[in-house]
């Protein structure tokens, strides 16, 4: 096929549509790629239940074997189990997802030994210049000696590690609802909670990757309605929902009401920080709540503040030796699971939290979320730069306003800040506002987006 890489090689993964987008010759060539970039001479691959995995996983370890790399192939996996295959085994990895994208999407997620990440700036410019050269001159020559392909189970093994780095011996008995959205959540989570003292009450849990519920993207509301009813109607203690590759977790409380990614990353950041000795540093990307950096701080922790972008956290995560990073795209990123981001590890926590007092989650998080918040608003625009130039002309030079260029533009005053950002894909400004309470947060929103969006 005539592919258009520059489609389909995101910032941080491969991403398009199958078979129009990319098919599995194109996948044993990214095979090929990633083995000499890596220069492995082992690697681990994994996928989600998309129909189009399999095929696009065994082509793409077919080519790396072809390059005389071994690869364990580890068959149905969430992103978070390739993780801990590759940290465990100490090799490159390679996940077939597309994620929450819908069902026409694949995708491969890589990393290098122990699970660190390969994107633009790590090999991933690399691997897509060599795919770019084969295509136009044909595949390498096999080499003289070719790899093995050998399969493995780690699904056991990837939920003792998790279970070894959460206590829920002494919880008090919990009922939880699940929505795996047809997605990989439905594979792991059985497994993950085997033996702890927890009710599960399994929704979607069906590998299917046509999405028949509704799509596997839970920052989406639209997304966790289903999980809102049903946890109230269960009498349950709290819910979570997984997103299709089961990366991120989502929590709704007893009442059904979502719980900020925000809190979560507080109250994790509490419990690591609690582990330590109140010692170490926490990342925490700069649209989080102004709660997050303020709980590190009194839990004896620093905080520091980073761009948006998985790739920018765990990179500080190396760069500091950070315990701990959170997103509030629901990301959760740990030292102990080699820097890379685990939304069971996250779940596991909130459930020991919440199972180590008597009362309910919604008491529990209050404590963690102190502001009012936009969530992300995103605006189409003609020219981001002249829309960020306009909001910087408009607040520059305000009393007790200070300005910084992080990641796009962040405004900020004693009681309130907002963030504008560009999109690197799409014409859009992407905006998060809060203050300390809704009032403000409603003014200073309404003053953005009038400027965002003249």
């Amino acid at each position: 096929m005539a592919a258009d890489l520059s489609q389909i090689v995101k910032a941080y993964d491969v991403r398009g549509v199958v078979p129009d987008q990319w098919d599995e010759p194109l996948a044993a060539l990214f095979g090929a790629a990633f083995a000499e970039v890596t220069e492995a001479t082992a690697i681990v691959a994994g996928h989600d239940m998309r129909p189009s995995s399999p095929g696009l996983s065994r082509a793409f370890a077919r080519g790396a074997a072809e390059r005389g790399v071994d690869v364990t192939e580890i068959g149905l996996c969430s992103t978070d189990q390739l993780y801990y295959a590759s940290g465990a085994l100490n090799l490159p990895g390679a996940m077939f997802t597309a994620s929450h994208n819908p069902a026409q999407y694949n995708g491969i997620k890589m990393c290098r030994a122990g699970a660190a990440p390969v994107g633009q700036d790590t090999g991933l410019t690399q691997i897509r210049e060599l795919v770019e050269r084969w295509l136009e001159s044909g595949a390498p020559e096999p080499a003289a000696e070719p790899g093995t392909l050998t399969t493995r189970e780690t699904l056991e093994d990837y939920a003792a590690h998790l279970r070894s780095l959460v206590d829920l011996s002494a919880v008090r008995p919990l009922k939880v609802v699940v929505d795996a959205g047809n997605g990989m959540g439905g594979h792991t989570v059985p497994t993950v909670f085997a033996g702890l003292p927890l009710t599960l009450v399994p929704m979607y849990f069906e590998l299917d990757g046509t999405f028949p519920n509704h799509e596997a993207n839970p920052l989406d509301p639209a997304n966790i309605v289903d999980l809102q009813k049903r946890v109230p109607a269960e009498g349950a203690d709290l819910g979570i929902a997984f997103d299709g590759d089961a990366d991120r977790c989502f929590v709704v409380d007893e009442n059904g009401d979502p719980v900020s990614p925000s809190a979560i990353t507080a109250l994790v950041a509490a419990r690591e920080l609690a582990r330590t000795g109140g010692k170490g540093t926490v990342i925490h990307n700069l649209i989080t709540s102004r709660t997050v950096p303020e709980v590190v701080k009194e839990n004896g922790g620093t905080p520091v503040r980073t761009r948006v972008g998985h790739s920018f956290i765990k990179a500080e995560m190396a760069r500091s030796g950070a315990i701990f990073g959170g997103e509030h795209s629901a990301h959760y990123y740990f030292k102990d699971f080699w820097n890379a981001d685990t939304g069971m590890l996250a779940a596991l926590h909130v459930l020991a939290a919440l199972g180590g007092q008597d009362g309910p989650l919604s008491a529990l998080t209050a404590q963690y979320d102190r502001y009012a918040g936009s969530g992300e608003i995103n605006s189409t625009v003609a020219d981001q730069a002249a829309r960020l130039a306009a909001i910087r002309a408009a607040y520059e030079g305000r009393p007790g306003i200070t300005l910084d260029d992080l990641d796009g533009l962040t405004v900020s005053a004693a009681d309130w800040w907002f963030n504008v950002r560009p999109s690197n894909t799409e014409p859009l400004l992407r905006l998060n506002a809060e203050a300390e309470d809704e009032a403000t947060m409603t003014r200073i929103r309404d003053e953005a987006l009038a400027i965002i969006r003249a």
